[in-house]
């Protein structure tokens, strides 16, 4: 489990994440939620670490995350963030072999092999695994940074806007591979997720964040509502059934 006890986090005058406090369960995706600038992502960064909080606590399995080493963190948490720049010439095999270094520190072993194997085909990626990430579409260089996090074989995935650059076959392909990840491998995933109804379908819990604080945090049915999610958004948003999932309408 992850607990984020009462973060805070300001650039400039400007708080940007404030007082925030949730747990995240095992074995779930959850997703966090709101409109531009609310928080999500620096939330995301400051429960990997990434980012230095200004206050509060963030616990990984009962240890504050300070006293995690970095190779022990590695094992432990994967995160995608939203912008990838790699500048050297590298093929996607070669990319997703990153994800086993703190395992190999740069001499791959054949375990590490198999899980580069398992996280390509995974992503649907086998056939062109030797083509140059600079070759690729911004579709097929998104599902090379995800096979990367997945060969990291971490407990815990964060992703930050992982369907960025994705058309709706390959979206819903790595919302059902995120969903596999949790059913079959006991993985925790934590997503940040503009789509509301791939978040409805898809996460276990939602946590709603506006002005950088938790407006709403609980089970997706509790939060998928007309009256949640125009609290949440500041416009009029309906909620239909449509053969047992919620479907939001807002156009």
């Amino acid at each position: 489990m992850i607990q984020l006890n009462n973060i805070s986090k300001k650039y400039g005058q400007k708080k940007v994440v404030d007082n925030v406090s949730i747990e995240i369960p095992e074995g779930k995706i959850t997703s966090f939620i709101g409109p531009n600038g609310a928080g999500k992502s620096t939330v995301l960064s400051i429960m990997s670490r990434l980012m230095k909080m200004d206050s509060g606590s963030v616990l990984i399995e009962g240890r504050a995350i300070e006293e995690w080493k970095k190779d022990d963190l590695a094992k432990k948490i994967s995160i995608l963030k939203q912008s990838n720049n790699i500048s050297l010439k590298l093929t996607i095999r070669e990319l997703v072999s990153f994800g086993r270094f703190p395992y190999s520190k740069g001499n791959l072993t054949e375990e590490d092999d198999k899980y580069i194997d398992e996280a390509i085909n995974y992503m649907q990626l086998k056939d062109i695994e030797d083509k140059y990430i600079d070759e690729l579409s911004g579709g097929q260089r998104q599902r090379a940074y995800i096979a990367m996090v997945i060969a990291q074989n971490t407990d815990y995935v964060f992703l930050d806007e992982p369907l960025n650059n994705l058309d709706m076959k390959h979206s819903v392909e790595i919302m059902k591979i995120l969903r596999k990840l949790c059913n079959d491998l006991s993985k925790t995933v934590v997503i940040v997720i503009h789509d509301i109804n791939f978040a409805s379908c898809y996460s276990d819990y939602i946590a709603a964040l506006k002005d950088g604080k938790v407006v709403k945090y609980g089970n997706t049915d509790e939060i998928v509502n007309k009256e949640s999610l125009e609290e949440i958004y500041d416009m009029n948003i309906d909620v239909k059934n449509v053969d047992g999932r919620k479907i939001c309408i807002y156009f």
